[in-house]
């Protein structure tokens, strides 16, 4: 009796741990939202959208899309070398994890991880068709710390 007390406590210790770490917007551990935040990456990138967190792409993601500023989605978000290389260092210094070592996705819902929290029946599809809410590429939208890289599904306000 004496040992299962301590071995149960050290499991349910371990799995609420487990369970924070999953959901609180870290990426296997570690916070996609650095504590140093570069004032370029965000005066850049934040002027026509919100400026991602760089937890939530791994550095070969970065760099392609650092590198096609060009025609960066459609649109021409060309900058300076200098800028570009500045922010780009930014973004792959700080990058996620979670996606395999080969992957190098343009965009952060082509995760398995984003899929299953959101396409995968937990947000009804009529959601992303809202005046309010747009894409799933508008963080902003439902996760109200999305700017400071808090995505703990406990801070979410879905729009009508």
């Amino acid at each position: 009796m004496t040992i299962i007390k301590p071995l149960l406590l050290a499991v349910l210790v371990t799995t609420a741990l487990g369970a924070q770490a999953r959901y609180n917007g870290e990426d296997r551990g570690r916070p996609v939202m650095p504590s140093e935040v570069n004032a370029k990456w965000q005066a850049e990138c934040g002027s026509c959208h919100m400026a991602y967190p760089p937890g939530l792409l791994p550095a070969a993601s970065w760099k392609k899309v650092m590198a096609g500023l060009d025609k960066h989605f459609g649109t021409d978000a060309s900058l300076s070398a200098a800028d570009a290389q500045e922010i780009t260092r930014y973004l792959t210094k700080y990058p996620s994890n979670r996606w395999d070592s080969n992957a190098a996705p343009l965009r952060i819902t082509d995760g398995e991880w984003f899929k299953a929290k959101h396409l995968k029946g937990e947000i009804a599809p009529e959601v992303w068709k809202r005046a309010s809410v747009n894409s799933p590429g508008n963080c902003n939208a439902c996760h109200t710390g999305a700017a400071k890289g808090d995505f703990n599904e406990h801070n979410i306000s879905i729009p009508k």
